[in-house]
């Protein structure tokens, strides 16, 4: 029980500071574009109701869900193709490395003309910009897999479908999640800017909204509201990620025990 309490002290003492300070910082303030926090606070409940809950932040959430699956599914199974053979990679890699170097948010305009300006755009955005951190990170970690691995699984006859499930995508589990967790904050971003573009709900949409009617209190709880959803999925990913790579953990665990 102590060390929780410990580790919940860690987690919560710079949030809890820096809430702090910017309380401090803020009270008393005349600027109509640096409100005082209290003022944000109080506004929030007001902003965020229900019907707006449901009308801004779940549509949103839905449409950073359906562009991370989509770069994780094709992220992973290019990433494993590429990763595995050497004469693809050779192929791959300069295209790759060149479509990786545009920023997604210059794909906008491009992506609205085929996808018109709907929700299917906003998807295609996301996934866009969540594709490139898995599929790189996917190719080296398959291309790191042990090579007594591998070659121990076919000398027991393990190929295909299984040695790909059992040795190649468990062994470079740990590289694939930590390109999900760069993604994820990259969907993020990419879910803002894609709805600031002829939208007509969603968080992107709603925080220009109040910017543009000077409603500044108002703006700033939408900017809380995007830091707790990411806050909030940050740790629903760390969940999944312990409960997928414990045997991963558990073997760090045993190594920094050992003399």
């Amino acid at each position: 029980m102590r060390p929780f309490l410990l580790r919940l002290l860690f987690v919560l003492a710079l949030p809890a500071l820096l809430v702090a300070v910017w309380w401090l910082a803020s009270d008393g303030s005349t600027n109509v574009y640096w409100p005082p926090l209290r003022t944000i606070l109080r506004t929030f409940p007001d902003v965020w109701t229900g019907e707006r809950l449901r009308s801004d932040l779940v549509p949103s959430v839905l449409r950073l869900l359906a562009g991370y699956a989509a770069a994780a599914v094709v992220g992973v199974a290019l990433g494993t193709v590429v990763g595995s053979y050497r004469r693809v990679r050779a192929v791959c890699e300069p295209v790759l490395e060149f479509l990786r170097a545009v920023p997604p948010p210059v794909l906008v305009p491009v992506i609205m003309l085929f996808a018109g300006i709907g929700d299917t755009m906003k998807i295609a955005v996301i996934a866009s910009g969540c594709v490139w951190p898995i599929l790189l990170n996917t190719v080296e970690g398959v291309r790191a897999v042990d090579l007594v691995m591998a070659e121990t699984a076919r000398s027991y006859g393990i190929t295909g479908v299984a040695r790909l499930r059992s040795v190649v995508l468990r062994a470079a589990s740990p590289q694939i999640f930590a390109g999900l967790r760069q993604a994820l904050s990259i969907g993020i971003i990419l879910m803002v800017i894609s709805e600031m573009f002829a939208a007509s709900n969603g968080l992107g949409f709603t925080v220009v909204q109040f910017q543009r009617s000077f409603a500044i209190p108002d703006m700033w709880t939408g900017i809380l509201v995007l830091g707790l959803l990411g806050f909030l999925l940050s740790v629903v990913f760390q969940l999944v990620e312990r409960r997928v790579l414990g045997w991963y953990h558990g073997l760090r665990a045993v190594s920094r025990r050992s003399p």
